[in-house]
């Protein structure tokens, strides 16, 4: 093994050239100036990306990471564990809302089984990859060896590079796991350097007194493996799960082939925080589709300067809040491809 891990390697760099074409480009469309707001920076960043003047957003490659946690055992979500796995097949079966999306969009999806705490039968369009039966409680230790933790990266780095092969110019990554926002705002946490009391909301629908609860029992983890917390790949072995490792290595592994990412809600945040933290170049590809309803997404969000192109109140996670926006890349690549120019329309620019 090179001294150097995969994740280091650095991420494609952006074409200035096609950017300052694309930027060119919007300066004599017909409209004002900066009149269409964040879709002129969309078109423009993507056209740094893509290495184009005239970037399209057709191919889009949806990957679902799912596995369970050990700290749901604590009593840190209002639904079972069972609700994990059983989800995995409503994924596959279309009743899902990242499945209608997906359709919607003409997506590739696939939906990749990391280790769930209920033994699943072999499901007909999952990847089953059974890392261990969900993480460790990590109210106890650590919630991933290193094998378990590399093995989680490896497995998003091979979902990226699948969308790489099939040519998607989009990859979309999303996630499933019961009490998986208690992980990500564990993550969060020792990232950030906030109070667990700041960053913790409901999840999947907790009361008031539920919430009191999650604070406290993440407050208690943070203590327990502090001295441990001091570098991205230590604080997400000791606090992550296996889904959200993979969202870490498919961030990374898509920059490092040039494949622009559409980020989801609160978990996937945590996630590219991660893997910006694991390898700055990354940041680059990543655009962001929404802030969610979880009161630590704006933390995050701010952490990472990132401008969500859409507030809706989601907190459904599996991706569907960057399904959701990826029509809005799509117009922003149309209205800057096909809108006339000035001179073409014959009306007259500003002197």
């Amino acid at each position: 093994m090179s001294s150097q891990a995969w994740w280091q390697q650095p991420a494609k760099a952006i074409d200035q050239a096609a950017r300052a074409q694309a930027q060119a480009r919007q300066q004599v469309l017909t409209k004002p100036s900066g009149s269409l707001g964040q879709l002129e920076q969309l078109a423009i960043e993507l056209a740094g990306m893509q290495g184009r003047e005239l970037p399209q957003v057709d191919a889009v490659s949806i990957c679902v990471f799912a596995g369970d946690h050990g700290i749901a055992a604590e009593g840190v979500s209002a639904y079972p564990q069972a609700v994990t796995g059983q989800m995995l097949a409503n994924f596959v079966n279309g009743g899902a809302a990242i499945s209608v999306l997906a359709r919607s969009l003409g997506a590739h999806m696939q939906v990749i089984d990391l280790g769930t705490a209920t033994a699943l039968p072999e499901l007909a369009g999952v990847k089953h990859l059974t890392l261990g039966k969900g993480t460790a409680n990590f109210a106890h230790t650590r919630a991933m060896n290193m094998e378990q933790c590399s093995a989680a990266l490896a497995a998003g780095s091979d979902a990226a590079l699948q969308a790489d092969a099939l040519n998607c110019q989009l990859f979309i990554g999303g996630e499933m796991g019961i009490a998986n926002t208690t992980s990500a705002t564990a993550l969060a946490c020792a990232l950030l350097d906030c109070p667990v009391a700041d960053l913790t909301g409901p999840g999947t629908g907790l009361d008031h007194a539920g919430v009191l609860h999650k604070i406290a029992v993440i407050e208690a983890a943070l203590a327990l493996h502090r001295p441990q917390l001091d570098d991205p790949l230590a604080i997400l072995q000791c606090l992550g799960g296996f889904e959200i490792a993979a969202l870490v290595g498919a961030y990374l592994a898509a920059a490092q082939a040039g494949i622009t990412v559409l980020v989801d809600g609160f978990i996937c945040s945590v996630a590219a925080l991660l893997a910006v933290r694991l390898n700055p170049s990354c940041r680059a590809w990543l655009l962001f589709a929404h802030q969610g309803a979880e009161p630590g997404h704006a933390r995050v969000l701010q952490a990472l300067e990132a401008a969500p192109l859409l507030q809706l109140g989601l907190r459904l996670g599996e991706g569907s809040g960057a399904a959701l926006a990826t029509p809005l890349l799509q117009m922003a690549c149309n209205l800057h491809g096909e809108m006339a120019t000035f001179d073409q329309a014959a009306v007259a620019n500003r002197s």
